[in-house]
């Protein structure tokens, strides 16, 4: 294994590992917040208990996302020194204001959860709030930066390198805000998810548990209003590439021929070689559609470009097709939670509901990896997108692959650590005999 191929591997990893942790940390929040809302809105202790109990689970996440957040920090300078030397005086800004925003976090997330009886309710949910927001802000910020590398702007080559910089431009660079929408809407929708899973999973168990009944109706209620504005996010996201990065575009739809009426592909595996996709079932014209609202438009295909700037082809164009289908299958399950809601009254008596939750549990975080794959092995061979090759960028540094097999599994101790950690506080979930009881004495 090259360096090059060691040092994306790490990264990607390191990445791959640490993603998840920042979507628990943006979205999290969110559901202790509303739960304590609800409980001091009715005064029913349920929502209480899920306010706690939600909060020691973002507590655990903050804390491994914090640990591999920083192996992250460390890895851009180790692993990619000739990128942070020449960009990092650009970047610096969304970084500099993701660390405030993640201090911010830190110290608000430890007032809410030694502040229960310490400071008033109002204060609390206010400490609660601000957690939310700073978790978001740390995640848009960083969202920012990477949105950069696809679209860099703020400032101009001279023999080689950037001056007349300004930083500020980074912050609302062209593909910015279409990133930022789409992460951070994904980040809700896959915890969402996770969550209502885990309390179906439970349901399953004890039907008539009000704590599980409670916590599924928040995080279904979440993940499922984010899932269905998900959709329309991605479309926009998907044009903004179409714009800024037609390559990245052409090779996640697997389009080799720059035409007009572009049919869009559903499945299929990209065959280099033969300049084809094989096995694809093609909807014509529907591409050009989405990307420019015109079925006559003209789509740039992989043709356009020499092949030594084409991406690896297979697994850009399978983790797109593998992300939008996880999009559609998460938009139909609120819309069935609800036609249950309105039909029945109640969502929590269809075992195959709460089956389709469990199994969707997952799905989530694998749209968000599947997305970040096509993002950043959708960019290659550039790292900076038509400024700087991803081989000129990665160090000289020998060893990698040891380095590579380390961290590992240290990712994979923390991570079992982590999944004990949260299996200790479902299983800790009171049951209906404890509520009953408890309510029992109120």
């Amino acid at each position: 294994m090259t360096d090059l191929l060691s040092a994306r591997y790490q990264m990607g990893m390191s990445l791959g590992f640490h993603i998840i942790f920042s979507c628990v940390g943006i979205a999290m929040p969110l559901l202790m917040v509303i739960a304590e809302i609800l409980h001091q809105r009715t005064g029913e202790a349920i929502y209480l208990t899920l306010a706690r109990r939600w909060a020691v689970g973002s507590a655990i996440m903050f804390a491994v996302g914090a640990v591999s957040g920083t192996v992250l920090s460390f890895e851009l300078g180790l692993l990619w020194p000739h990128f942070m030397r020449w960009a990092g005086a650009i970047i610096g800004m969304p970084f500099s204001l993701e660390g405030f925003a993640f201090f911010t976090e830190a110290t608000f997330l430890g007032i809410y959860l030694y502040g229960w009886d310490r400071v008033s309710p109002r204060m609390h949910i206010a400490a609660g709030v601000i957690v939310a927001l700073s978790g978001m802000a740390s995640g848009i910020f960083v969202v920012m930066a990477n949105a950069w590398m696809n679209s860099p702007v703020g400032f101009r080559l001279e023999h080689g390198r950037p001056v007349d910089i300004n930083p500020i431009a980074t912050l609302h660079n062209p593909s910015a805000l279409a990133e930022v929408l789409h992460m951070t809407i994904a980040a809700y929708v896959a915890t969402g998810f996770a969550v209502a899973g885990i309390h179906a999973a439970m349901l399953l168990r004890e039907r008539d548990n009000r704590f599980h009944r409670m916590g599924l109706a928040i995080a279904l209620a979440v993940g499922g209003i984010f899932a269905l504005v998900q959709p329309v996010a991605g479309d926009y996201a998907a044009r903004s590439v179409a714009r800024l990065q037609p390559i990245k575009n052409a090779a996640f739809e697997g389009l080799f021929k720059t035409q007009a009426y572009a049919p869009l592909a559903i499945g299929g595996i990209p065959d280099a070689g033969a300049r084809e996709l094989r096995a694809a079932i093609e909807l014509p014209g529907l591409l050009s559609f989405l990307d420019n609202h015109d079925f006559s438009s003209v789509v740039i295909g992989l043709d356009a470009y020499p092949e030594s700037e084409w991406p690896p082809l297979t697994p850009v164009h399978v983790a797109f097709q593998i992300m939008v289908a996880i999009a559609g299958i998460l938009a139909l399950l609120p819309l069935w939670a609800g036609y249950l809601r309105w039909r029945t009254g109640s969502i929590y008596h269809s075992v195959w509901l709460l089956y389709a939750l469990i199994g969707a549990a997952p799905l989530g975080f694998v749209a968000v990896e599947a997305g970040w794959v096509v993002t950043e092995v959708g960019r290659q061979p550039w790292i900076i997108y038509r400024v700087m090759r991803t081989a000129d960028a990665v160090t000289p540094m020998p060893g990698l692959v040891a380095w590579f097999s380390v961290f590992s599994i240290i990712y994979a101790f923390l991570a079992v650590t982590v999944a004990y950690m949260l299996w200790r506080q479902v299983m800790q979930s009171p049951s209906a005999a404890e509520l009953a009881a408890a309510q029992a004495t109120v």
